[in-house]
This record gives structure tokens, sequence and C-alpha cells, in this order.
């Protein structure tokens, strides 16, 4: 029965350490749980059980730059006497404890002055004496209590994040409006149903009706600005919107209710035309609302490192900004480092990963002389580089210089919409003809006709729908880990027929593999010298190797340790003479697209590790699901698993290997141009960057759903697209409570300008049954919603 962390509360797998009657998955959390104690903090385990995040010591030693005096003046807010002030990322604050620790800092260091957390923007603000704490320092301790900072270009920008307010003030005016103008007509209200005659309201009536026409005007002329401009957009573009026949309506209401009060026919319906604003606005606010502690339009700046170490001809080092790197410049990458810039390497023996520029999940040898792109990650040795590309020129920078990128939403492709100009037009076609009839009977029962059918025809209801819908749609989505950009989103996901998946990371685990061992069994002796070995290489799969093989860890020392960059590395334990490597280097005979290790010892071959790509759960199942859509499979990785992805995606249309960036997003657009698909795309990496934003909607998968993502429209759990049929079908399901939401507000329509055709209805009955029809509609589209993802989902989350 597997066991979880007492503190990050993730399952311990290979380490466990116990401490104080407690079970820890490694050091940094016994570490961690330790300090807290120490320092009186053990609360932070009431708040929420298991809430600590693991701490990850990949790169602790590298805020070293933070302290150089333009990084530090860059990267912090103020600075004087012995205080600065800095604010923080960090992706993985998530709950309550997080919070708690966060601003407790100051409890576990007294150099700390205060320390303040913004929860939906996942950052942190700190005060902290500079001259006692350097910034790197804390970086470092941060990163050791589990909050590791991200710092890169992004967020030293320090672009202010504003809030923009205007559609709650316009609201805001809507209501104060509505209720104050509700105030004062129901005197006269009250005086029309009981057929009284109040002296003192027949008196101060014209006052009380000018003071409501004082109110509506900046409800109507600023508070449904948006409707305006909306509206003016779609027939410039030569598209009826939905926010047409709302500004006809709105006008008419308006016009209308002054018409009254000038001929002191009646009070005018200023009360109701700011009511359904308000309501209006109401949901248009709640359609505003997204995840803002995610990013859906991310470039290579949340992806750089913001400084870099040059080098001198003298061999003198010195951190500079990324900006100030010119060609020619030499720049010092060390082990885990991103390399920021196309570069040749001058100096020491390169391994790069690049996976997230190529897809292909194995590194890359690389020699003095050779060039690298920007992108890469160093894993080994410490490389000098020089640089033949500034940062805005390099390849990776370039991914985002595609037309792809340049594509506009004008946000005018909606359902609502697409109804909205039939539904223009059939009301204009019956009130002109309405128009001509009574103007031929009885002309001043021509305007009252006129007007009433424009009012109770006035799509309020109709323009509810979606936000609402939709909006509850996305917080269902977002609780389940499926975080959509935007409502637009939910409709194009409900009209998508084909996928294309990426491999690597995607149906895979990002970092694990299957590794299975082919030869005679190895003794418990050379295992135990092995493992001392294999723990002397930075090389990723002898990491996955090491944490592969489970015998009980005792180092033993490495003498006569030769690497030879791209091949393998020998070595001498306890008297025997081990080479680890490939084929070649072992003197074997090597399978075709096979990746292996193999072992050697004292020039005997003892066997191969075989490593092959580790599919995330019920991945037969889901493409077993999908067997309605078009599927398709590309991948930066050769086609060694070519014959085990057919076995898995037996409704695969077509399967290419060795993708560049381009040739996907050339795919995607063949796609689109030939077949006229609708094509979602799934990714991972910035090597799907270009096909995610080429596609319909693009899908980024990701692990740490706060970790770097390229552009997308959705950020989805990778541990969650075993269900990704479940979010399609729910879209679905909101577009056809939508439409049945559309045909209800249509009812109302209908039945009302039926009676408005005939001179059976008045303005005043019309303005009352708008936002009858508008309430009933929420509630329908709440409750619906609510039923609806209760299929699918546990919405009591």
């Amino acid at each position: 029965m597997s066991e979880n962390c007492f503190h990050c509360g993730q399952t311990i797998d290979k380490e466990r350490i116990n401490f104080d009657e407690k079970s820890f998955c490694c050091n940094g959390c016994k570490s961690v749980y330790e300090i807290l104690n120490m320092n009186d903090l053990g609360n932070f385990y009431e708040l929420n059980k298991s809430s600590g995040i693991r701490p990850n010591d990949d790169n602790t030693s590298q805020f070293d730059y933070l302290d150089t005096p333009e990084v530090f003046t860059k990267v912090t807010d103020f600075s004087e006497g012995n205080t600065s002030l800095v604010t923080f990322k960090i992706p993985v604050i998530h709950c309550s404890s997080c919070i708690w620790l966060l601003e407790s800092l100051q409890t576990l260091n007294k150099n700390i002055n205060y320390s303040q957390v913004n929860f939906t923007r996942k950052n942190v603000q700190i005060s902290f004496n500079h001259n006692e704490l350097k910034l790197s320092e804390l970086a470092k301790f941060l990163t050791n209590l589990g909050y590791k900072p991200v710092i890169n270009l992004e967020t030293a920008d320090k672009k202010e994040e504003t809030f923009d307010k205007t559609l709650v003030i316009k609201l805001a005016i809507a209501g104060f409006a509505f209720g104050n103008g509700m105030f004062f007509s129901y005197p006269e209200y009250a005086e029309q149903v009981m057929g009284t005659t109040d002296y003192w309201m027949d008196t101060y009536k014209n006052m009380f009706r000018f003071i409501m026409f004082l109110l509506a005007t900046p409800v109507v002329f600023y508070s449904a600005s948006d409707y305006f401009k909306s509206a003016w957009f779609g027939l410039k573009n030569k598209i009826v919107n939905i926010d047409v026949p709302i500004v006809l309506g709105v006008l008419m209401l308006y016009g209308r209710s002054i018409y009254e009060v000038v001929t002191d026919y009646g009070p005018g319906y200023f009360d109701t035309l700011c009511g359904l604003l308000f309501f209006m606005l109401m949901g248009k606010l709640f359609q505003k609302r997204t995840y803002n502690a995610l990013s859906y339009d991310r470039d290579y700046k949340s992806f750089y490192p913001i400084a870099v170490t040059k080098v001198d001809f003298e061999g003198k080092q010195q951190n500079i900004l990324l900006n100030e790197l010119k060609i020619g410049d030499r720049i010092m990458v060390r082990n885990q480092e991103i390399i920021p810039v196309d570069a040749i390497l001058i100096q020491g023996e390169g391994n790069i990963d690049n996976s997230f520029i190529t897809g292909e999940s194995a590194s890359i040898p690389k020699k003095a002389g050779d060039k690298i792109f920007a992108g890469g990650k160093q894993i080994g040795s410490i490389l000098e580089l020089e640089v033949i590309k500034n940062v805005d020129q390099s390849y990776l920078t370039q991914l985002w210089n595609k037309e792809a990128f340049k594509k506009f939403e004008t946000g005018l492709d909606t359902m609502t919409n697409d109804l909205s100009k039939y539904f223009t037009f059939i009301i204009l076609g019956i009130t002109l003809i309405a128009g001509i009839y009574w103007g031929q009977h009885d002309f001043e029962k021509m305007f009252q006709v006129v007007a009433a059918i424009l009012i109770v025809a006035c799509p309020c209801a109709l323009a509810l729908s979606a936000p609402f819908t939709l909006g509850h749609i996305m917080r269902i989505m977002g609780r389940n880990k499926f975080y959509v950009k935007d409502t637009l989103t939910i409709e194009k996901l409900a009209k998508i027929d084909t996928l294309v998946f990426d491999k690597t990371g995607t149906i895979t685990h990002n970092k694990k593999a299957n590794i299975i061992f082919e030869g005679e069994e190895i003794p418990e002796f050379d295992l135990k010298n092995l493992k001392s070995l294999l723990k002397n290489s930075n090389h990723p799969l002898s990491k996955s190797l090491y944490h592969f093989l489970e015998i009980e860890e005792e180092y033993f020392p490495i003498e006569h340790f030769v690497e030879t960059p791209g091949k393998g590395y020998i070595g001498e334990v306890r008297g025997k003479t081990y080479k680890i490597g490939s084929a070649t280097f072992i003197g074997q005979t090597s399978k075709n697209l096979e990746t292996a290790v193999y072992i050697s010892r004292d020039d005997q071959f003892l066997g191969k590790y075989i490593f092959t790509n580790e599919y995330r759960n019920n991945m037969s199942d889901m493409f077993s699901e999908l067997n309605g859509y078009h599927i398709n499979i590309l991948s930066g990785d050769n086609s060694s698993e070519e014959s085990s992805l057919k076995s898995l995606v037996p409704n695969v249309e077509k399967m290419k290997f060795n993708q560049s960036p381009e040739d996907k997003l050339n795919f995607i657009k063949i796609l689109q141009d030939d077949g006229k698909k609708k094509v979602a795309m799934l990714g991972d990496g910035l090597n799907d960057a270009g096909a995610l934003k080429q596609s319909n909607v693009g899908i980024a998968v990701a692990d740490d759903t706060h970790s770097f993502t390229p552009s997308s429209d959705v950020i989805m759990a990778g541990d969650r697209i075993n269900e990704l049929k479940k979010y399609f079908d729910l879209s679905k399901d909101a577009v056809k409570i939508v439409k049945f939401t559309f045909a209800i507000s249509l009812f109302y329509n209908v039945i009302g300008v039926s009676v408005a055709v005939t001179g059976h209805l008045s303005p005043l009955v019309a303005a009352i049954l708008m936002p009858i029809s508008s309430i009933s509609v929420v509630i329908f589209t709440s409750v619906a919603t609510w039923v609806r993802s209760a299929k699918y989902f546990k919405i009591n989350q």
C-alpha cells in the first residue's frame, strides 16, 4: 500500500525517511518540517493536511546573479537605506497554508521585515534587510522551503497588472440608477394601479420624472456604451451582431420615455431601462471572469533568464542583463541552465536537452565549434559559448514571429451573433410592416405599436443566456483542471472534429520512462558499483537508470573516470573497470531506433537497459472514447515506437515522426485548408507553440499548470488528459443549453410581438415583460448547467 509524505502529501516511491514518528519522501520535506517546528510554526499542518510543497534543489546555486547591481535594481521594487522590497512570482502557492507560511517568513528569518501574499496573482512581496540578507540568499531560502521563485524576462519587465474597473463602475452606475429610479417611479405606478390621485404626487411628478431622466441618461450613454461600440464594430464588418437589436431596444425605450415625459403622456420606462442594463452588465462581468493565475498568451520572455554570465578574454566573469548581450560576446552556461541565444560552443562538453524546441526527448552531444540553438538546456559540465545572434533574432524567439501568432479574434463569430443577424432582420421587418399598417389606420397608435414591438423584442434574455451558461461551464471546467481562456473557446470546443496529439510529454509522461534489462542477471556486487558510477554522470539516461536500480545505496570511490561526450564513460570501482554508454562505445551492435544503455565489466558485456516512453494512464481507453474524431499524432522523436502507438491508437489516421515546429504548424494548416476541419492541437512544449496557435483550439498539457506552457486557448493538467472526452461533451452540452435558452427567449418574443402587432400590448407591459424573461433565462441556465455538469464531474469540489 502506497504511503504519502507528511509534508507535501506526495506518494513515497523510492526514498522513505522516518522522523518524529512521521514519514517523509525526501530530506527536503523533512528539513522544512524541522524548520517549521523549531520556529513554532507547526500550525501550518493544522490549516491543511499535507499542504506543503516538495523542495526542489535544482539550480539553487544559480541565484547568485541577483546580487549584481544592475540585476538587483531591475528585480527589486524599492531599495533605500538598509531596506529593500521585492516581489517574487511563486506559481506553486495553492492553499491557505501556503499563504500563512509565506506571510510568516519574518519568524523564520530575522532579516525579513514582513511578507505579503497576493493569492490571485501568485506572488509574494517581501521587505528585507539587504545588508544582512542578500537577494540571492532570499531566493534560495524560499526555494529550500519549497517555494522557488520564478525569475525571468517576463517577471522582470514589471508590467503593472491593472484591474480594469470600467465595467464595475458601469455596473455600479446602472445599479444605482435602477434602485433609485424604482424608488422615484413607485408612487406613480402605485397611483396608476390603485386608480387614486394624490395631490402631492400630482404636484411633484414632473420633478420625479426629470430626476429619473437624469439617472437614466448616464446609464444609456456611459454604462451601455460597450453595446453601442460593439454594434458599430459589427456593422463596419458587415455583420449584424446581437448588440444591434439591443441598441435599437435601448434607444427605443429611452426615446419613448422622453416622449412620454415631455408630452405628459406618462412617466416613461427609465427605471425598467436601467434595470435591464444592470442585469446585462452583470452577465458581462460574469463572462469576463477568468483565471488570472494562468497565462495563455506567453512568449519567449517567460522562458528566458533575466541575466547571463559574460566572460571576457582574460577569463573574468560578470553578470549582465540579457538584453545587453551583443554578438561576439562570450557567456558561461552551467548545468541545468537555459541557453538564451544562438551560439557557438567554444569550450566544454555540451550535452543539450532540446525537448522544448524540437520535442526530441534525448539529449544531443556537442563539441567545440558546434552551433547551439537558444532554448536548449545544458545537462552536465560548464560551457563557454560565443554569441552569434541577438536575443530577438534567435531561433526560439522567431517561433513567435510566425503568421499563426498574429491571428486576431474579432469576437464576432459566435452562435449568438449568428442567430441575431436573422433575428434582427425579422424584427425590423415585422416592425416596418406593423408601422405601415397602423400608420394607415391609426397614426397615433402607430407609435405605441412600434415602441411596444421594439421593446418586447429586445433580445436581452438572448444576450444573457450565453455568458451565464458558458461562464458556469468555465468555472466547473476550471475546478476539474481544464482552464479555458474565454467563453468563445467553449463554443469552438463544441465544433472540434479533428484532434492532433504531440507524443512526448502529452500522451507520455514528461519525466518517466519504462526501463527493461536485457541480458543475464547482474550480481549485486556489480549493481552497487554501477550505481556509484552512475551517480557521477549528469546524463538524463544515467539519472533515470540510477533511480531505476532498486538496490541499497552505498557509495564507493571512483578511479580513472573518463567521459566521452555523446558516447559514454568509463571508471574503476573496487578493482573492476566498467563501461556505460552506447553500443559502439561498449563494442556491441545496436538495433535501429532503439534507446539503450550498454554495460560492460572488464571488457565483458553484461547486458543493456532499454528505455521506452511511459504512456499516461488509461490512454487506450481515452482513444477508444474519441473514436468519433479524426485522430493524428505528431512527434519530434524518431519512429522507434510507431508499432506501440498503432496498437495504442488503432483509429489513428496519420502518424508523423521527426517533426520540427515548422512541420507541426504546417500540418495543422493543411488539415484546416484542405479538409476544412476544426482542429484541436494538444501539446506541451515550445516546439508545439506554433501548432497550438494555428489550431482552432490549442490545448497546452502541463503536469504543473502554473509552470511554463506555450501560448494556448486551454491549459489542462496532464493527469486529466484521459478525461478529454468529458470536456468536449460538456462543451457540446453547454451549446445545447444556450440554444435551448435561445428558444425560451424567442418564445417570449414571439408571444410578445404577436400581441404587440395587434395593438393590444402597451409599452408599459412590454417593458415589464423584458426583465421577467431575462430573469427566467438566468435561473434556467444556472440549473441546467449544474445538472449537466454533474453527469461528468463532481461539482461540489
